[in-house]
C-alpha cells in the first residue's frame, strides 16, 4: 500500500505476493488500542482487492508478544468510571473489534498468523481467527478472560472449539491456564513450532509458496472448507462440484496438467 496507509499501531507491506501486517505497540506487548484495529481493517481490505496478493501474514512487533490482548488497567479504569450499559457495550463491540472478525470471515485468501510471543485473551482470539498458525518456540497462549471475570469477547468461543474441540476449548477458557508452544502444537492449535529467530522467514516462505499457486483454486478450496462446516454432505458435494467445474475453466488448470506431463514445476498465473 502507498503512503496513505498511515497508522501508528500497525505496519503494512507487500512483497512477492504476500501482504505482511505487523502489530506495532511493542511497549505494551502489542495490546489492542490506538488505531490498531483501523489499520488492520485497512490492510485486509487492500490485500483482498489486490490481485497480486496471494496470502496475508500477521505478526507482532518485537520479541515479547504477538498480541497481549486488552490492557487490564483499562478494565479497572472503566470499572471506576462505571461500566457502560449492556446496549453501549454491545455497540462498542459491534462497531469496534467485531468489524475485524466479520471482515476476516469474508477474506478469501490464506490468512496466516506468525505468533512470535505471548497471545493472551483477545490476542489469542485474533490468532484463532487465522486459517493457519505458526508460532515461535517462545510463544505462550492464554485464554485470560476468566482471570478478569469475563467471557471470550472477540470470537474465542466460536473459533477455539473448531480448532481444538469443545472439551479442550472449555478447559482453556474455564481455567485461563498458560500453554506453551509445544502444548499448542500437541493439541492442534498451531501447525508448526519454529525456532524464534526463524519464525517470520519460515512463515513468509510458506505464504510465498501459496501466493505462487493457483489463486482461484486456493480461494475456492478455502470457501468450501469453511462453508462445509455448516453444510450437509449433499450440500457440500454440490458446492464442490460447482467449484470444480468453475476452476476447470481457468488458465491455471490448463497449466497444471501440462507442467506435470512436461516434468516441470507449474507456472500459475492466478487466473
Amino acid at each position: 500500500m502507498s503512503d496513505p496507509y498511515a497508522f501508528e499501531n500497525t505496519i503494512y507491506s507487500k512483497n512477492n505476493g504476500v501482504a505482511l501486517l505487523t502489530l506495532n505497540n511493542p511497549e505494551k506487548m502489542n495490546s489492542l488500542g490506538g488505531d490498531m484495529v483501523e489499520g488492520w481493517l485497512a490492510a485486509l481490505d487492500d490485500a483482498e482487492n489486490d490481485p497480486d496478493i496471494g496470502a496475508f501474514v500477521v505478526t507482532g512487533s518485537g520479541d515479547r508478544a504477538f498480541c497481549a490482548g486488552a490492557q487490564p488497567g483499562n478494565f479497572a479504569a472503566r470499572n471506576d468510571a462505571g461500566q457502560p450499559g449492556a446496549w453501549q457495550g454491545t455497540e462498542r463491540f459491534r462497531y469496534g473489534i467485531h468489524k475485524l472478525n466479520r471482515l476476516v470471515e469474508q477474506f478469501s485468501k490464506p490468512y496466516i498468523a506468525a505468533v512470535n510471543g505471548a497471545a493472551a485473551g483477545p490476542g489469542m482470539d485474533l490468532a484463532s481467527m487465522c486459517d493457519i498458525r505458526f508460532c515461535s518456540d517462545q510463544a505462550r497462549f492464554r485464554m485470560a478472560y476468566v482471570r478478569m471475570g469475563l467471557v471470550p469477547g472477540d470470537g474465542g468461543a466460536y473459533y477455539l472449539p473448531r480448532i481444538v474441540g469443545v472439551a479442550k476449548a472449555l478447559d482453556l477458557i474455564w481455567t485461563g491456564k498458560i500453554i506453551d508452544a509445544q502444548e499448542a502444537l500437541r493439541i492442534g492449535y498451531v501447525n508448526e513450532v519454529v525456532p524464534h529467530g526463524d519464525l517470520l522467514t519460515y512463515t513468509i516462505g510458506y505464504a510465498e509458496q501459496l501466493a505462487k499457486g493457483p489463486k482461484i483454486a486456493i480461494k475456492f478450496a478455502k470457501r468450501l472448507v469453511y462453508n462445509g462446516l455448516t453444510m450437509t454432505l449433499d450440500q457440500s458435494l454440490e458446492a464442490a462440484a460447482a467449484a470444480f467445474s468453475s476452476v476447470q475453466q481457468t488458465e491455471d488448470h490448463k497449466e497444471g496438467p501440462k507442467a506435470f506431463l512436461e516434468k516441470r514445476e507449474p507456472e500459475f498465473r492466478g487466473y
